[in-house]
């Protein structure tokens, strides 16, 4: 059986992080990793998450099965967070998920069930993981571009004019907030037109909320997604608890569907449980359980919020950091969340691998929380003689 396969080539990505740990070289910096760190370079657990699992701990008194709906409490208490005024309303139902990777592909067999004809809409450079999810499930993949890394702008005409091209029915995958790996976010009357033409057309979003809280604040960050339900009569919302809550090891996330109804929203529920069951039968409680306790406390609430907003305020001042130092960073400082993408040739970047131990992706994605105030300047000194190098400014 096995000999009829053909090898794989590693994820890119896992390769850099396994160089970079092998590299003896003390002065190395990573920033490759998608993951929060601090200025001393740790990803911290977060102290309302330890006093949650301490409750848990406590107080739990069965690890039976839940469900392939997942932890209820959990859904009942994400759902404001997401959706603010929302909440509450019959036409949006939701269904715990292995993280985002696992609300976005559960969203992915949801769209093939109800029309295999559907196109997906995707903005480029995006996730590396997104096409690959929607073309797991046997959906076709349409582009457009998203930034022009030159020149750090999105490309917002050219996205407007690739949806008027689609049809009724075509899915269009937008990023809520902080978008990886670009960190350029649409601003609000770009969600405001971009809501008017999905709404014209008929094209449902799929908006991946991966990063609430990151970018301007855990309200501000979902605006945007906020304004196109306010437009649309269908969505799907694939969120992830993994960055905000600090969870990445428990694969904490939820799939929202929107429908036209109420008796239509229950249809579809019923078959994201089905397909849920198919695929993971039940997803893991634990992380879900003290996310459920955290925005259920206030006091848990109110010490998770601090965190965040700290987690928040140090990728800020990195960001303004790297504005202040050179003008060709500036876009950096007007871009939100963990990542952006640095104009680099993928031998630059691997010479930069190579002869300073600057380790990044090969398309040039940077994790800003790899930087600290020990590791910045050297940063910025090695990537601006980079630059100009290729003669870019």
């Amino acid at each position: 059986m096995f000999e009829k396969l053909a090898a794989q080539a590693p994820d890119s990505l896992l390769a850099l992080i396994g160089a970079f740990r092998d590299d003896p070289r003390p002065e190395k910096i990573d920033l490759g990793v998608g993951v929060y760190r601090d200025a001393e370079g740790r990803t911290p657990v977060f102290a309302a998450v330890k006093a949650a699992e301490r409750r848990l701990l406590e107080t739990q008194d069965s690890k039976a099965y839940l469900g392939p709906e997942g932890n209820r409490a959990f859904a009942r208490a994400v759902a404001p967070v997401v959706l603010g005024p929302l909440a509450g309303d019959e036409r949006i139902l939701g269904v715990q998920t292995p993280g985002g990777t696992g609300a976005l592909r559960l969203a992915a067999e949801l769209i093939a069930a109800a029309d295999r004809k559907a196109r997906v809409w995707l903005g480029t450079p995006s996730w590396p993981n997104h096409a690959p999810l929607m073309k797991a499930a046997g959906l076709a993949i349409k582009t457009y571009r998203h930034l022009d890394p030159a020149t750090q702008s999105i490309c917002f005409d050219e996205m407007i004019a690739a949806l008027e091209s689609a049809a009724p029915g075509d899915v269009v995958l937008l990023h809520g907030c902080c978008h990886n790996p670009t960190g350029a976010d649409l601003s609000p009357a770009q969600w405001d037109q971009v809501a008017e033409l999905l709404a014209a057309r008929k094209l449902v979003p799929l908006l991946d909320l991966a990063y609430q809280g990151l970018g301007n604040g855990l309200e501000e960050d979902a605006a945007g997604l906020r304004q196109v339900l306010d437009k649309v009569d269908e969505a799907l919302i694939a969120y992830s608890c993994d960055k905000n809550f600090g969870l990445y090891r428990e694969r904490v996330g939820m799939l929202f569907v929107r429908g036209r109804s109420g008796a239509e929203a229950r249809i579809a529920f019923s078959n994201v449980l089905t397909l849920a069951r198919t695929n993971w039968s039940m997803p893991p409680d634990h992380g879900a359980a003290a996310v459920a306790l955290i925005l259920e406390d206030d006091a848990l609430r109110a010490d998770w919020r601090r965190e965040l907003d700290a987690m928040r305020a140090r990728i800020a001042s990195v960001r303004a950091e790297l504005a202040a130092a050179d003008p060709a960073f500036a876009a950096l400082g007007r871009q939100k969340g963990m990542f952006s993408m640095l104009p680099l040739s993928k031998e630059t970047i691997d010479r930069l691998r190579k002869e300073q131990a600057i380790y990044m992706a090969g398309s040039g994605r940077i994790s800003v929380c790899g930087l600290t105030p020990g590791n910045l300047p050297r940063f910025v000194e090695m990537v601006r003689a980079a630059l100009a190098a290729e003669g870019r400014p």
